[in-house]
């Protein structure tokens, strides 16, 4: 295969033209002969440069509308032709087709054309055909042309050429022909998913593609002989975690970027609440108060679980303060979340070089449709992501006693908690801040249990006269197949429950829901969290 191909004719197709003077100069420098599709030859002598026109080249004009100018063998033969094999040699010869050398190109704005809001026949036509035509052929006879298609390698490629006497080297061609197919992957897929999900109203289509690219590596994945990067949609994507400004601190790992982003949509369902804290820990969290100033929020949340929130993440649904501030920074903490934080707040974060403060500049909608995935062995599970939601009104009282105001704000505040609480989850709360959570364990009377004796342990460690479960409400994130769970938490002190309901067993745990003078509600909605 051949290392070093002179660059003696370029074909340029572009949609965007930024960096194109400087590009036409530098070629020039080279004498590459310059071939070039309507408006880009327009622009390129703007800048003083002579290209020659591409209906000059295959004889024959642009026509319709410009959808059929480059779909011509004077162009693909140029592009495809191997220049070592004698065959390909002597077509070209006998038909007049001139060998294309260097090929830059992007695509017809296609996403930014749907997320304009245009109508339908616009979006059609914004589907590039020629460009992704020349784009792969050139790829694929990378042995002989080289493919461009980022403006930001412009400068990467007359450096090339400078280094190599006007040449490309087989090693720059690969590399820039990996990354071309990537972008006409990435361009289909970003036009599949458009027919599949906003024109024909699929949920789940044949083929199921979603095209993402490369934000960073990070330093490793959840264990350090793991390796991992994060990736970025191309296309819409909720204000979060991925897009988040690092203002200070370590790299961020794996580990931080998904435990933050558990903090964060879980500080997002109080988006419109009272200034809220979140704290978590391995993905869970492990407290969550909502008070009049996020100072005291915290100081609730943290009392809830001391232990657990040490080197934890901290997120929070307001800008932060100098005061809060300099509350999280009395313990040790791996990542704090935010919207923003007022500049004396970022001063005493500063101080703690190695922790990790990132700023979103507002909280993703928790209510936002879109879709989750898992991988398994030999394929990928998607669905629905979980944005359901009860409110008062949607609660449905089963037992005798019906539950005061207070209860059924504390039995919301506890479901809501609940539902980013990993399965089989229970979680008691008292006055808008989280008393004891129970987290991952394999029967609900166990997470009942642990999230009682969480409480306690916060009862005997800031001296109070007795846990916080002490007329709490406690939310069960599903059913409970058994009065055993329900009954930990009557132990624990608990007088309203929250659950989705739906039991074999609903008259047993109701009855003896009614036995222990409880108020129980009913949601109909179940938040499995694995």
């Amino acid at each position: 295969m051949i290392d070093l191909v002179p660059v003696r004719r370029a074909l340029i197709s572009l949609s965007d033209k930024s960096g194109l003077a400087d590009l036409a100069t530098g070629l020039a420098r080279h004498g590459v002969e310059l071939v070039s599709t309507g408006g880009t030859a327009a622009k390129l002598r703007e800048s003083g440069a002579q290209p020659r026109d591409i209906s000059d080249l295959t004889g024959f004009p642009e026509m319709m509308d410009g959808r059929v100018k480059t779909l011509h063998p004077k162009v693909h033969g140029g592009l495809l032709g191997v220049r070592d094999n004698p065959e390909h040699a002597a077509a070209m010869e006998e038909h007049g087709i001139a060998p294309i050398d260097l090929v830059v190109v992007n695509l017809y704005p296609f996403l930014n054309t749907v997320t304009s809001g245009a109508d339908r026949d616009t979006i059609i036509e914004n589907i590039d055909i020629g460009g992704p035509s020349m784009v792969r052929s050139a790829a694929k006879n990378h042995a002989h042309v080289a493919i461009v298609t980022d403006p930001g390698d412009y400068a990467k490629l007359l450096a090339e050429l400078d280094a190599n006497g006007g040449a490309t080297s087989l090693t720059f061609r690969k590399r820039l022909a990996a990354k071309a197919f990537g972008l006409t992957a990435a361009y289909d897929s970003t036009i599949s998913q458009w027919f599949a999900f906003a024109d024909q109203g699929e949920r789940f289509p044949q083929t199921w593609t979603r095209a993402s690219t490369l934000k960073m590596p990070l330093r490793y994945g959840e264990n350090p002989h793991q390796q991992a990067a994060l990736y970025v949609p191309i296309g819409p994507a909720a204000q979060g975690i991925a897009q988040a400004q690092q203002v200070q601190g370590k790299e961020l790992s794996y580990n931080n970027l998904n435990d933050a982003n558990a903090a964060l949509e879980l500080a997002a369902e109080f988006r419109e609440a009272a200034p809220t804290i979140v704290i978590v820990k391995h993905a869970n969290p492990c407290g969550v108060a909502s008070r009049d100033s996020l100072l005291d929020a915290w100081t609730e949340a943290l009392a809830c679980d001391s232990v657990s929130a040490f080197g934890g993440i901290v997120a929070s649904n307001r800008p932060l303060d100098a005061a809060t501030a300099e509350a999280i920074t009395q313990i040790f903490t791996e990542v704090v979340v935010a919207p923003d934080a007022d500049e004396d707040a970022r001063a005493i974060f500063a101080r703690k070089k190695n922790l990790r403060l990132l700023l979103t500049g507002g909280l993703p909608d928790p209510a936002r449709g879109g879709q989750t995935i898992a991988v398994i062995a030999g394929g990928i599970l998607v669905q629905d992501r979980d944005n359901g939601a009860v409110t008062g009104e949607q609660l449905k009282c089963v037992t005798k006693r019906q539950p005061t105001e207070q209860e059924v704000r504390d039995c919301l505040f506890a479901w809501t908690v609940a539902k980013h609480v990993k399965s089989n989850a229970i979680v008691y709360a008292k006055d808008g801040a989280t008393a004891g959570i129970g987290a991952g364990q394999m029967n609900r009377r166990d997470s009942a249990r642990i999230a009682a004796a969480k409480a306690r342990e916060a009862a005997e460690t800031h001296g109070w006269s007795a846990p916080r479960t002490v007329g709490s409400a406690v939310a069960s994130d599903a059913f409970f197949p058994f009065a055993d769970g329900l009954l930990a938490a009557v132990e624990a002190g608990a007088t309203a429950v929250i659950q989705p309901g739906g039991s074999i067993r609903d008259d047993e745990v109701i009855a003896a829901a009614d036995e222990a003078g409880l108020a129980m509600l009913f949601t109909g909605m179940r938040h499995f969290r694995h």
